[in-house]
Order: C-alpha cells, then structure tokens, then sequence
C-alpha cells in the first residue's frame, strides 16, 4: 500500500513537520458532500461475532434497488438498469460480473455452512451499490481519512467481504504475546509501527479479521498507508472508506496527469505533516509495506516477501524520533495471497482484474526492532545515511521472510503450530 515516492520526499517535508505542526489536510480534487467520518468507536455486535460464522446483514441505511436483491439474475437485472440510467459506465459490467462469478465460485465452494448463492448475492449487491454510490457522488480522500462508520458503517462492509474468502479452520495468528507488548504500549501513548509485507487488497480485512477477537483495537484502531491504487480505482475505494489511511501518491504515477502532478506532491508532503500530527498525539498504531507494493510469486511459484525500501523504513523511524512520545518498529508477516492474488505483473492502469479464491491466510509479528542497536552512529554523510536507512530496512526484512516462512508452515501443517500460531477463532 505505500506509495514509495513519500519516503523520497521525506528530508524537504521534515522541516514542515516542525514549522507547520497544525497544517490541515489539502484536498487535491474538488472537495464533495462527504459522510460522516469516525474512528475508534466501539466495535458493534456484528464485528464481536465469531469470525468464522456467516454474516448476512449488512450495515444499515436507506433501502436502495441493489438491497433487495436477493439471486444472481435479479442482481444481473439492476446492474444493467444502473448501465441503462446511466449511473454505472457499462465498460463496468464485464468486469463486475466477472468478479460475481468469482466469488461466487469461492464462497460456494468453501462448504462454510450458510455460503451460498444467496449470501454471495447480498455480498455482491452491497458491492455493486457503494461502487454506484461513488459514480453519483464519488468521495475524495483527505491526506488522513478516517475510516467511515454511519450512516453506512464502511469498515463491516469490507469486513464482511472477505471474512467468507478466508478458511479459518487453517488460517494462523502468531505471537500472540507480542500483540499483548503492542496493545499495552499503545494504551500507554507510545505510537507503534508495523513494517509489514503486503500481498492483497484484502490485507486490511485480513488483519482485522485474524486479531478482532483477542486484540480488538488492533484490528479496527490502525492507519495504513495507502497509494493511488487504493483510493482511486473504482472498486478498491469503496473498502478502504472503511479504513483509517494516510493517502499517497506513488513515484511511479505522479506524471500519469501531468498537470495534477504539483497537487499530488502538495499532498504528499500534507500527507508527513499529518503522519507528524498523530505521532505527537500519541497512540497511533500505522500499517506500512516497505517494499511499496505487493509481493509477487518467484519464478519457482513461490510466494516471499519483497524486499523493503530503505528510505520507506528511515521515514517511519525519523518520524517516531521527532514525535513526543516514544516509538516502536515491529516486522510483520502477511500471508494473505491465497485469497485474492494480484496480477502476476505490475499494472499502471487502474481497474484489474479481481480473483478470488477460499484460501487459509495468516498474520504474525516480530520482536520489537532495537533500532540504535541496527543503526547505531552510522556517520552523517548522504552515503552513510543511505547505508544506514537500507540495513534497517534489510534487517526488518529479514525479520519478516524468516517469519513468514515459519508461519506459512503452521498454516499447512497443524502440528508445526504449538503454542506460536493460535486459532483465537475457534
């Protein structure tokens, strides 16, 4: 999810994250009606059901055409009255039932008792009528958003999508005990970064969905760092309204529209000023990838971590060092492809498309980085800077495809998991 280019741009912002401590966040497009926005409410009954169960009610608001639908062909009927009233494109429609067809084969084939056509219709509808939504009065991120809850509640929204992609019954969580260390931290107002690696949109859900039960906070209360793709493809942004972000704008796209490109810096230098705010607030939990993108399997099959950006790293370090409160690096393990693998090569072009599978995922973290103990006095020149930025970044690294290859195995074979990988769901 992170746009690599603001880590680039991370010495010219620090002098503002001095100057400009109360700067507010710049909108790069014309500013429209927007929801009501909130974070850290308390969870609500559907989000403290099991995670492994079936969730057919969605969030509540004013009935729409989509909200009735209740199979395949009446879903199939008002996607193409949207077309013909002009409110979806109708290059829209292969893809969205592309998608359906997708998941559906998913979430019927898992043998989750109550998956079937119907919940797949309800799932797909709620999907079909936020991205509508979008097209009539579409939502433009703020350099931080937070994550919408009412009057249509985003986050259960995006929770409930993907909670049927993920087979519980081998997915992992591990080092449960190091999330205690991280709940505990933050409860203190220290602030806590995860340097994690990224495989799927679907890592938030994921995330949330494999701590919501013993770490609740964790699960909702975390910023991720998000780039383009994220907050402008059609139907990624309607899941990460339902998200606390810090939102980007990647090296690789800033000269996509050339005259929008001075705008996007502006909000990426908006985007440290804010991350500065919050980390002086205290209490921040932030979500980053390091490598700036999505893993990619090898030319073997195997799925690894990529490897992580040593400016990405630096950046999320100097900010904590400036910040009041005291801060925490943690390495992160992701497994989550399974369940929805991006395109085996990178894409500029907004609006892939989206496979999905019933796959086992897990989530794991590190001990705690001793950052003076990697970085130590590593000299003042851009050189050794350099130098220093890129072992802290290896050494996360590192961290993380040892981890990920141990947690990969309890996820595949039960009798590698003992007490480090838990099944709190269960």
């Amino acid at each position: 999810m992170l746009a690599a280019s603001v880590a680039s741009q991370a010495a010219s912002c620090m002098a503002q994250l001095r100057a400009a401590p109360h700067c507010t966040p710049h909108h790069l497009y014309p500013q429209q009606p927007r929801l009501r926005a909130a974070s850290r409410q308390p969870l609500n009954r559907q989000q403290r059901k099991c995670s492994s169960g079936v969730v057919h009610a969605a969030t509540a608001e004013a009935p729409t055409e989509f909200t009735a639908v209740k199979t395949e062909d009446e879903f199939k009927a008002v996607l193409m009255h949207k077309v013909e009233a002009k409110i979806l494109p109708k290059e829209l429609v292969p893809g969205m039932l592309d998608f359906y067809n997708n998941y559906k084969n998913a979430v019927t084939g898992s043998g989750v008792p109550g998956a079937d056509e119907a919940l797949v219709a309800s799932v797909m509808s709620a999907i079909a009528d936020r991205a509508a939504e979008q097209f009539v009065n579409p939502y433009t991120f703020p350099s931080f958003h937070s994550r919408i809850l009412e009057p249509y509640d985003y986050y259960e929204f995006g929770q409930r999508y993907v909670r049927h992609l993920v087979n519980f019954n081998e997915s992992v969580l591990g080092h449960t005990e190091i999330f205690d260390k991280i709940e505990a931290q933050l409860a203190a107002g220290d602030n806590v970064v995860m340097l994690a690696n990224h495989q799927t949109e679907a890592d938030p859900a994921v995330w949330a969905l494999l701590l919501e039960k013993t770490h609740p906070r964790l699960a909702s209360d975390v910023v991720y760092v998000a780039g383009d793709r994220v907050v402008m493809d059609p139907l990624c942004k309607v899941f990460s309204m339902g998200r606390n972000l810090f939102c980007v704008h990647s090296k690789k796209r800033l000269d996509d529209i050339p005259e929008l490109k001075a705008a996007k810096q502006k909000q990426n230098r908006t985007t440290l000023i804010q991350m500065g705010k919050k980390f002086n607030e205290g209490g921040t939990l932030v979500w980053i990838a390091p490598s700036g993108g999505r893993d990619r399997p090898g030319s073997n099959g195997n799925w690894l971590p990529a490897p992580f950006d040593g400016a990405a790293a630096e950046l999320m370090r100097t900010l904590l060092a400036k910040a009041g409160p005291p801060g925490h690096l943690y390495p992160t393990a992701m497994n989550s492809w399974g369940i929805m693998p991006p395109p085996q090569e990178l894409q500029k072009n907004l609006g892939e498309r989206r496979l999905t599978y019933y796959s086992a995922c897990g989530v794991s973290v590190c001990p705690e980085l001793d950052v003076d103990a990697i970085v130590g006095n590593s000299g003042t020149t851009p050189e050794e800077k350099a130098q220093r930025a890129q072992k802290l970044a290896d050494t996360a690294f590192e961290q993380v495809t040892e981890e990920y290859k141990l947690m990969t195995a309890a996820m595949e074979d039960a009798s590698k998991r003992g007490a480090t990988y838990a099944q709190p769901w269960k």
